[in-house]
């Protein structure tokens, strides 16, 4: 494989299908042609969201009832007090700086505050800096972790990373089988035991990695809620299982989190990362969300989260539905916009 590198499923992304898209490092963003596509299906993901923002920008004056309807219309897309609080006050204060009196212009502005504000969760997924890369993935059932195991293994393969899956949940046959089609799919191998321990598949799934001199392995497991003790407990040796294998591994442990829960996103957060320690996010179901500003919530730090990176965000069940998290981007589509942020 090549050296390491950041990743993308966006088609096109370059001619070099390798190229860097940390753009918070000042690389050059991709032209409409590249990623017009996935920024239309963001902005009609968040569109919900959007209307509500965004609309409230149309045929108004620049005054306190705009910034109190703002102030609703965020927290009810869980932004979260603080996070709500400290965008509208750094409006406030560039309104008055700048003596802003078109609502657009308003608009503009929190936008660029707004991304600001979630350039904190902005991290590429770097690939190739140890061999194998055992990533550990964690999640409450339903919220589409398995599912996004198979995209992420499908992104890695398009960009010429050899994979391999290890089906952690064995207690569950159809989240076993349904690991299994994806490997299919992606033509991966997936390392699986029907009722065995957790523990041990994700061990034989590392050895079996360096062994194949595997770039990724990618390692699920079962569904859980935080407060399930025992289960959490489980992850935990999991965990350490894996370090048995490898000891500079898990080199990532991601969560995958669904984008419609919300507030409650932030309680599984904080607990799966008291747990596990977890180095990314994966937000997904964020099409046709109203809750799309839960991500400024744990920005912000609310409720005692850290502000954990969000490596990927999905608005779909097609292939090519989850991609990076860009902050421009999210801050755009979060507020309606039509066109892209301002250059």
């Amino acid at each position: 494989m090549q050296p390491p590198d950041a990743w993308s499923d966006r088609p096109d992304e370059s001619s070099d299908p390798l190229a860097r898209l940390d753009r918070s490092a000042g690389a050059q963003a991709p032209g409409p042609a590249a990623s017009g596509s996935w920024l239309g299906r963001l902005r009609r993901g968040l569109s919900r969201t959007g209307q509500s923002l965004g609309g409230l920008f149309t045929g108004v004056k620049v005054d306190e009832a705009l910034f109190e309807e703002l102030e609703t219309a965020l927290i009810m897309a869980d932004a979260g007090v603080e996070a709500t609080e400290k965008l509208l006050a750094e409006l406030r204060a560039r309104v008055r700086r700048q003596r802003i009196e078109h609502p657009e212009a308003v608009r503009a502005e929190l936008r660029d505050i707004l991304t600001e504000h979630l350039k904190v969760l902005e991290k590429p997924f770097v690939v190739g800096e140890t061999t194998p890369m055992v990533v550990m993935i964690a999640g409450v059932n339903g919220a589409g972790k398995t599912t996004s195991i198979g995209k992420l293994a499908h992104a890695l393969r398009q960009r010429q990373a050899s994979v391999l899956l290890a089906a952690g949940d064995t207690f569950r046959a159809a989240a076993r089988e349904q690991l299994v089609a994806w490997g299919a799919r992606n033509g991966v191998t997936v390392i699986a035991q029907e009722g065995g321990d957790p523990a041990a598949v994700a061990f034989d799934a590392v050895n079996a990695g360096r062994a194949r001199s595997a770039d990724v392995v990618l390692v699920d497991t079962a569904g859980r809620l935080p407060t399930q003790l025992h289960l959490m407990e489980e992850l935990k040796k999991i965990r350490r299982v894996i370090g048995k294998a490898d000891p500079a591994a898990p080199h990532e442990v991601l969560l995958v989190v669904d984008g419609n829960t919300g507030q409650n996103a932030l309680a599984q957060i904080r607990a799966f990362d008291a747990a596990l320690g977890l180095t990314g996010l994966v937000v997904t179901k964020l099409d046709g969300t109203a809750k799309g500003g839960t991500l400024a919530a744990v920005a912000a730090g609310s409720q005692g989260v850290r502000p954990v990176p969000v490596y990927w965000i999905g608005v779909g069940e097609g292939m090519q539905d989850l991609q990076p998290f860009v902050a421009a981007e999210f801050a755009d589509a979060l507020l309606g916009g039509a066109e892209s942020g301002k250059g």
